[in-house]
């Protein structure tokens, strides 16, 4: 399943919510896949792909941030850069 555009923008918009909080920490996140099954994968960037807390920031962050604007979505998980699809 391609993801719609309105998809996209309802997560990307959830994404800019938490985004000045991992800037603050030099980090940042892309969205990379929306899956069929709707789960979120997105790659951590910066300081966020390297720090110890990574999996705090992405499961008490960036996933409630994601699934209190769009709550369809069942998980967000981080992949590398290298396995992103859109």
């Amino acid at each position: 399943m391609e993801a719609n555009s309105s998809l996209v923008e309802r997560i990307e918009g959830a994404l800019d919510t938490i985004r000045p909080f991992l800037k603050n920490d030099g980090g940042d996140v892309q969205l990379a896949e929306i899956t069929p099954d709707m789960v979120v994968k997105v790659v951590l960037l910066g300081a966020c792909g390297s720090c110890p807390f990574s999996l705090m920031t992405l499961k008490n962050g960036i996933e409630l941030a994601i699934k209190r604007d769009v709550p369809e979505i069942r998980e967000v998980i981080a992949i590398q850069d290298d396995e992103i699809v859109l």
